[in-house]
């Protein structure tokens, strides 16, 4: 009789383990840092499709195609984000994603509209950088610069930081772009922060997130 109840003591004790990991998620608030020094990506990430890989201590993804690569997380309300960029492509198109939903994807290369903000350095073939409220294109675009191109294999940091609806992005301790939204996007389906790419080569590295002062 006690193998019967084999089956039912360790359906429980999976129950319970999965409800302690829960338990232990970190606070919005706890700062996080991601080195990429392993192997995998590991569940921390929730990679929407192929293309990216740790290589050399760094995460990269090639023709992802707006599939993004999302940190398993949610952002704190006011945030400073610290992450090490660059592309081997003269296409340039480095792309990170903000207070998205930590799911969404392109499901077949046609327009992609994010549910967060979208950073793009070098994108449309080198030729734009944008800030974007979630569509990319059109009124999306709140600001724009086309006097800067992207170096392949330069190794960038970007320093994004947003206090309320006030987005100001820096390159290399530089102030790069900035637009104030007015209605700032968070909450449910605004919570997270991806890494996104369309058919350049990019890597990114030494990812940090922290509360905003």
């Amino acid at each position: 009789m006690p193998g019967a109840w084999w089956p039912w003591i360790r359906c429980l004790a999976l129950v319970t383990a999965a409800v302690g990991c829960r338990a232990r998620t970190p606070p919005p608030n706890t700062p996080f840092t991601d080195d990429f020094e392993r192997t995998e990506l590991g569940p921390g990430w929730n990679v929407t499709g192929p293309g990216y890989r740790i290589a050399e201590g760094q995460l990269e993804v090639t023709n992802g195609y707006n599939h993004p690569a999302w940190l398993r997380r949610p952002l704190p309300q006011n945030v400073l984000i610290d992450l090490d960029v660059a592309s081997k492509s003269p296409a340039g198109d480095i792309k990170v994603e903000l207070y998205g939903d930590g799911e969404s994807f392109d499901p077949d290369k046609g327009g992609y509209t994010s549910t967060g903000y979208v950073l793009i350095f070098g994108g449309w073939h080198n030729s734009l950088s944008v800030i974007c409220r979630q569509d990319e294109h059109g009124e999306g675009r709140k600001a724009e610069r086309n006097d800067v191109r992207v170096e392949p294999f330069r190794r960038y940091h970007f320093t994004i930081a947003r206090r309320g609806g006030a987005i100001d992005w820096a390159i290399d301790g530089r102030p790069f772009l900035a637009w104030t939204d007015p209605a700032p996007l968070g909450g449910a389906g605004h919570e997270y922060f991806a890494v996104n790419d369309w058919e350049a080569d990019v890597t990114f590295d030494n990812l940090s997130i922290r509360p905003a002062p």
